[in-house]
């Protein structure tokens, strides 16, 4: 299984979801991608689906 973390705010989202796999936090209009609490990247709001999908067909292919 893969821990997926929604978040809600682009400050504390990603160290309160540090224990998931890989997680997104948005607000104002962008978001961030983030892996066990590390910031992958920005993305702008309208791509922050897209990219949380990208980056879970690569923890699939890596095995986790």
């Amino acid at each position: 299984p893969i821990k997926v973390a929604v978040m809600g705010c682009v400050v504390n989202g990603p160290g309160e979801a540090k224990e998931a796999d890989i997680g997104i936090a948005g607000g104002m209009g962008q978001g961030l991608l983030f892996r066990k609490g590390e910031i992958i990247r920005k993305v702008p709001e309208e791509e922050l689906v897209a990219a949380l999908f990208v980056e879970l067909d690569k923890l699939i292919v890596e095995g986790k």
